[in-house]
C-alpha cells in the first residue's frame, strides 16, 4: 500500500517499436501478483567495435548484439535490472529496450568514462529514497581508486528504494568484481557482506562476481558464511537448467560455473529463478547469460 491507498496494478509490457511486429519468445518469468518483484542481472559485454576490436560477423560485434539485448530486455521487462560492463555508447540500448525505466550510476572512471554498472528501475513501481556509487578499494569515495592488488577499477552502485505497491523499502546493490585478483574479490565480497549485515532494509545484490557459486571465497563470504541467500538455490522453482553463466558465445554448459548471481537477504523469498542463454544455434546478446529471479517480500 502507498499511503493507505488502493493497490496499483502492474504496468503492461510495451515493446520498442522495432519489435512490435516481430515474433518474440515468451518471457521466462511472468509475475502473477502485483507484489512480486522481477529482478534481472546481465553483463552485456563492452563494445569493442569502436576501436576495431571486432568486425561484422564476429560473435562479439556489438552492433549485431545490440538488437538481441534490446529484444531480451523488452521481452522480460524486469522491475529491477543490474547491468555490468556497459560503456557510455551502449546505454542507449538499455533506454530503448526499457523506455519507462530510469538509470542510476556513472562510469567507473568518473562521469561517462569507463564501464558502467548501472541500475535500471521502473519508476511506476519504485521511488528512489537515495542512491550512491562507490569504489571497491580502501578509499571508496575516491573515483577510480584501486588498492587491493587489482589493476582494473571496480565499483558498486547502491539504490535505496520504496516499493509503491507494498510500501516496503529495500536496497539494491549492483557490482562487477575483479577478474584477476582473488584478494580483490575476497576483499570486495567481505565489504559487501558487512554492508548488507549492517543494512536494516531487505537487500538484493546483483552482479558478475567472476567467482564460482559454491566454490569460491567470495561466495563463502557472501552466502555460505555470510548474510545472503543465493536465489538460484533458494528458489521454489527453477525454470531452466543450471547453465554456466559465462558462455563466451559457445553453446551453454549444463551445471557449468555460475559466476553471475542474484543474492538476497532472508526476508526476501525467491519464487522462481532462470538463466537465459541464447541456445545452441542462435547469436547471443553477450558472452554472459542473463540471470533472473522472481522475488517476494515477507
Amino acid at each position: 500500500m502507498d499511503g493507505g491507498g488502493a493497490m496499483k496494478p502492474r504496468p503492461q509490457r510495451h515493446l520498442p517499436s522495432s519489435l512490435r511486429d516481430a515474433e518474440v519468445t515468451p518471457p521466462a518469468l511472468t509475475p502473477t501478483t502485483p507484489e512480486q518483484l522481477h529482478v534481472m542481472s546481465t553483463n552485456i559485454r563492452c563494445d569493442r567495435s569502436v576501436d576495431g576490436g571486432t568486425r561484422p560477423g564476429d560473435p562479439d560485434h556489438w552492433p549485431e548484439r545490440r538488437p538481441l539485448l534490446i529484444e531480451l530486455l523488452a521481452r522480460e521487462r524486469p522491475d529491477l535490472l543490474g547491468v555490468q560492463e556497459a560503456l557510455q555508447g551502449q546505454l542507449s540500448a538499455l533506454d530503448e529496450a526499457l523506455p519507462g525505466h530510469r538509470r542510476l550510476g556513472f562510469g567507473r572512471e568518473g562521469g561517462s568514462r569507463g564501464e558502467h554498472a548501472v541500475i535500471l528501475y521502473d519508476p511506476e513501481r519504485f521511488e528512489v529514497i537515495a542512491w550512491d556509487q562507490f569504489w571497491l578499494s580502501d578509499t571508496p569515495k575516491v573515483i577510480g581508486s584501486v588498492t587491493w592488488g587489482h589493476t582494473v577499477t571496480r565499483i558498486v552502485v547502491r539504490a535505496d528504494l520504496r516499493d509503491r505497491i507494498t510500501g516496503r523499502e529495500l536496497t539494491l546493490l549492483n557490482t562487477h568484481l575483479d577478474h584477476e585478483s582473488e584478494t580483490a574479490r575476497q576483499r570486495a565480497a567481505q565489504l559487501l557482506a558487512d554492508l548488507v549485515a549492517n543494512n536494516s532494509r531487505p537487500t538484493i545484490l546483483t552482479g558478475d562476481f567472476n567467482a564460482a557459486a559454491r566454490a569460491s571465497r567470495a561466495y563463502s563470504s557472501l552466502v555460505t558464511d555470510g548474510p545472503m541467500l543465493d536465489s538460484w538455490d533458494s528458489a521454489h522453482e527453477r525454470l531452466t537448467p543450471a547453465w554456466g553463466t559465462f558462455t563466451d558465445y559457445l553453446p551453454p554448459i549444463a551445471d557449468g560455473e555460475r559466476i553471475d548471481w542474484i543474492l538476497t537477504t532472508p526476508d526476501l523469498t525467491a519464487l522462481q529463478a532462470a538463466i537465459v542463454t541464447a541456445g545452441t544455434d542462435v547469436r547471443a546478446h553477450s558472452d554472459h547469460a542473463a540471470v533472473q529471479a522472481l522475488l517476494e517480500l515477507h
